[in-house]
């Protein structure tokens, strides 16, 4: 970035904010910004963290997008960004009634995941074993997706400015792992996953799809936040959800969408959406 770098950082965060909600769409800000790159987008996360705290949000976890290698290709990312989860935008799947409204949220895709809460913060280095000593319990959801920008065509800093494209968080049941910490890293790296559409269509994923399964993925977010001086590290109970386990599927009103799991003591979800 060019000098004057700080009044950029503060004008992508306000439109950026400006944004949420509404449905509209914009030009990428890589395309208006030349040379806006990812340690810059984490600048922008940083400030807009602070917005959206301002005005009553508060954080409560991390979501990892892009940690699916089959999806980097199709939509010109090379890696992994990350961003907030808000107590705005994450609810319990059973408290909405396994429904949710897509309005205002621009090209929503669902994505199911296995999400993550932080009984100890994890440090960077940490093996499985380790990582899976910071959590006490974990829950299948659904993540829903979305993208400010036309067409899902961005750039990967582009993806982390803009909410890392989350747009909420649906949790499943909660289960403790810690009586059986070893049975549960087990079966995060080895799952099986299929996501089905209420008119037959079917999407497959694997626990490997999530750079190895979901506990590398969280090792991946300690050490990604570690390289950026922007970034706060993951904090005790903190959520921290691991990225889509099969390809992301465009989502709209009036459509039920559910799981199947096999390879881990966790049961499928139902979501209807409107």
């Amino acid at each position: 970035m060019t000098q004057g770098s700080h009044r950029v950082i503060d004008s992508i965060a306000k439109e950026a904010l400006s944004l949420l909600g509404t449905g509209q769409q914009v030009p990428p800000f890589s395309l208006r910004y030349p040379g806006f790159r990812l340690v810059d987008a984490y600048e922008v996360v940083a400030v807009l963290r602070e917005m959206r705290r301002a005005r009553g949000e508060n954080p409560i976890g991390r979501k990892i997008g892009f940690t699916n290698r089959a999806v980097w290709g199709g939509q010109g990312i090379s890696g992994p960004i990350w961003n907030y989860m808000f107590d705005s935008t994450v609810h319990e799947l059973a408290t909405v009634g396994e429904a949710f409204a897509l309005k205002d949220l621009p090209e929503p895709r669902v994505e199911p995941e296995i999400v993550l809460h932080l009984a100890s913060p994890p440090r960077v280095g940490m093996s499985e074993d380790q990582l899976s000593g910071c959590i006490d319990w974990i829950a299948h959801g659904f993540e829903i997706v979305q993208s400010v920008f036309p067409g899902w065509m961005f750039a990967a800093a582009d993806a982390a400015a803009a909410y890392g494209m989350h747009g909420a968080l649906l949790l499943g049941d909660r289960h403790s792992i810690s009586g059986a910490p070893t049975q549960w890293r087990d079966q995060l790296s080895s799952f099986r996953v299929a996501l089905v559409r209420d008119d037959g269509l079917t999407r497959s994923g694997h626990a490997q799809h999530v750079l190895g399964g979901p506990l590398k993925a969280l090792g991946f977010l300690v050490e990604e936040l570690a390289r950026y001086p922007a970034s706060e590290p993951l904090r005790v109970g903190e959520i921290v959800t691991t990225g889509t386990l099969t390809e992301a599927m465009p989502i709209r009103g009036g459509q039920i969408w559910s799981t199947a799991l096999v390879g881990i003591d966790l049961g499928g979800l139902r979501l209807r959406s409107y």
